[in-house]
């Protein structure tokens, strides 16, 4: 059973607390990913999950086994780092199988489960080639089918597309999906990229600053951040922020802009609020607000318009071909029923 429980884990380093009670439980062959800003914590996370890290307060837990003092090698986990980390002088089928070596599992065994790994991850026509001839993916899929020939309870991926293009990184995230759906393996996945985690997670844990702002599958975090940190960072482009108050069944803009909702919000009345609006949730309206053009950036299968709107500067994502040009007017009203509100002081969603 390779289920990962992390309960009311503390790290500090001297007198600096950089974890401040995490907790989160991750299920048998799920997929999770850790992702925030640099310097959240979750690299660090990662690596006392792996036992590169001791824990302060608090336990992991792998299966039914508390591992706060087991060594990585005795944990049943697998890493994959952000470096691939491979031996230059062994070819791609040494390096895969050099951790059964090491194991002593015996030779046909290991030259079975490398030929599965290569198998899975389309290497075969690499194994007896070197680190050195081989690309930037190529040699990533070999630090994956490292850990795969070791048929670990848990995979730990720690930033692993960073060092490469954007082309080979939408390809590798794609695999590295397809690959979790044939092994089924639990895998904890640490990224700053969200599209990283919106594309591959089953489940994402957003942290900042040393804490879980919130967990929840891809769409729940996008359709439904639980504050303002979430709103801002899971998004991309990012949502568009507002600020103001609720009268009756609309939200006055700090500049006085009426923008109707359609609805009362509870114990809202009077209260500074930040108004959040994606850019896709904005649509062009003749009876709308004005907005004044920025800039406009066609991308093909949408129209990318920067514009001031009530008092900010806003981005809408249009699917129609605006052809306005900057300092014109255009008309736009955000979706009443796709608008976030949260309290601007602490910052918490709102329910509307």
């Amino acid at each position: 059973m390779g289920a990962v429980s992390i309960s009311n884990v503390r790290k500090n380093y001297g007198n600096m607390e950089v974890l401040h009670g995490v907790s989160v439980d991750i299920a048998d062959g799920e997929f999770v990913i850790l992702v925030g800003p640099s310097g959240c914590g979750k690299s660090t996370l990662l690596r006392m999950i792996a036992g590169l890290e001791e824990i302060t307060s608090g336990d992991i837990s792998i299966g039914n086994r508390v591992v706060n003092t087991l060594a990585p090698k005795d944990r049943d986990i697998a890493m994959v780092f952000q470096s691939y980390a491979l031996y230059p002088h062994m070819t791609v089928e040494q390096n895969m199988g050099f951790s059964l070596k090491l194991q002593r599992v015996n030779k046909e065994e290991t030259q079975k489960r490398v030929a599965n790994a290569a198998s899975i991850l389309g290497l075969e026509p690499y194994l007896k080639r070197y680190p050195r001839h081989l690309s930037g993916g190529q040699r990533q899929r070999v630090a994956m089918g490292r850990a795969i020939v070791r048929n670990p309870a848990v995979f730990l991926f720690d930033e692993p597309l960073s060092n490469l293009d954007a082309k080979l990184r939408v390809q590798m995230r794609s695999e590295i999906k397809q690959n979790h759906q044939r092994l089924k393996t639990t895998t904890v996945y640490v990224t700053h990229d969200q599209i990283e985690a919106m594309t591959m997670a089953d489940r994402i844990v957003v942290m900042h600053d040393g804490i879980i702002e919130q967990i929840g599958s891809p769409l729940e975090l996008y359709d439904r951040p639980a504050n303002l940190f979430v709103a801002g960072f899971i998004g991309s482009p990012a949502m568009n922020m507002l600020e103001g108050k609720m009268d009756g069944e609309s939200f006055i803009a700090a500049d006085g802009t009426r923008i109707p909702l359609g609805r009362t919000v509870a114990n809202a009345a009077g209260r500074p609020l930040t108004l959040g609006v994606r850019p896709e949730h904005f649509y062009l309206d003749p009876n709308g607000v004005p907005a004044e053009i920025l800039t406009v950036e066609p991308t093909g299968s949408e129209t990318q318009v920067f514009a001031r709107f009530a008092g900010h500067e806003i981005m809408g994502a249009f699917r129609e071909r605006v052809t306005a040009q900057p300092g014109q007017m255009l008309k736009i009203t955000p979706q009443p029923s796709a608008v976030h509100l949260f309290d601007s002081e602490s910052g918490q969603r709102i329910a509307v």
